[in-house]
């Protein structure tokens, strides 16, 4: 079996930013509805394992360790609000949704790709968000992750190819060049490619040597400076990794918990209520196929 683990949060901006906004007078709950139409999918596709991890609130456990770390200020309200809606349509739709409060979405994707590698009835594990941060998931092609705006598998090659490091050296890589989008800036200087050629040699921070002397980095330029401000902001760049690197320490349930066995007749409701009256029959319709 193949098992497909779903970010909802990016699902949610993908259809807000889609669909939703092409269409001017789109129901206000139309990226929600969007999300479960777009998860059905997967099951008329052959999925059968399908979980699916949201951002419930935007803070997590990461606000407290930096100050800096993205809280929600300043995202649209269309968004926010439909969060919590998406998350009851997906339920009634009849999938497992994991509404992370303390933890981030990532983190519940993290955890039960582990859970669903270490079972040997499953075959591959497709972590579906292009999320840079799940890159440190991926092993070979057995955990992938699946670009579905792209239509494009992302193994361990990909992560390779991509950013230079391979998957273990992911939240190092992001702890040196910072994630704008997860508000922690990196080091100054160091950029994408000054970081990937460093760790494609050492593989984590804390193995670079303390010398840029002892640096063996063939076609990296101002090793010096950078080594300087390595040496002199190490606590951040840590600090930084351990903001990018996932929680797998989590309760996901096992891979039998994320069968799909077809929606319940709550979702007719909540199909009104998002603006999709035929959601319910759309969901019954792929469950009898």
């Amino acid at each position: 079996m193949r098992v497909h683990l779903v970010d909802g949060t990016y699902e949610l901006f993908r259809q807000h930013f889609g669909s939703a906004a092409r269409h001017s007078d789109s129901h206000p709950m139309a990226a929600a509805a969007g999300v479960v139409t777009s998860t059905l999918a997967l099951i008329d596709d052959g999925a059968t394992h399908v979980a699916v991890a949201s951002d419930h609130t935007i803070e997590s456990f990461r606000n407290d360790l930096y100050h800096g770390y993205k809280d929600g200020e300043g995202m649209d309200p269309a968004i926010l609000d439909q969060i919590p809606v998406m998350e009851d349509a997906l339920e009634a739709a009849g999938f497992t949704v994991w509404r992370m409060v303390s933890h981030e979405a990532d983190d519940a994707l993290a955890a039960a790709a582990a859970v669903a590698a270490a079972d040997e009835r499953v075959d591959q594990v497709l972590i579906v968000t292009p999320d840079k941060d799940l890159g440190q998931c991926v092993v070979g092609d057995r955990v992938v992750q699946f670009d579905r705006r792209k239509r494009e598998i992302i193994d361990e090659a990909g992560v390779v190819a991509k950013f230079g490091v391979g998957p273990a050296s992911i939240p190092d890589y992001l702890g040196l060049v910072g994630d704008s989008a997860d508000g922690f800036p990196g080091l100054p200087g160091w950029g994408a490619k000054s970081a990937s050629l460093v760790l494609a040699k050492y593989g984590h921070i804390e193995d670079i040597p303390a010398s840029a002397g002892q640096w063996d980095v063939p076609g990296l330029r101002g090793a010096a400076k950078l080594s300087a401000t390595l040496q002199a902001q190490l606590d951040d760049a840590l600090l930084f990794r351990k903001i990018a690197t996932v929680d797998v320490d989590l309760d996901v349930g096992s891979v039998d918990d994320w069968e799909w066995h077809g929606p319940s007749p709550e979702l007719a409701a909540l199909g009104e209520q998002i603006g999709a009256p035929g959601l319910i029959d759309h969901a019954n319709d792929v469950a009898s196929r």
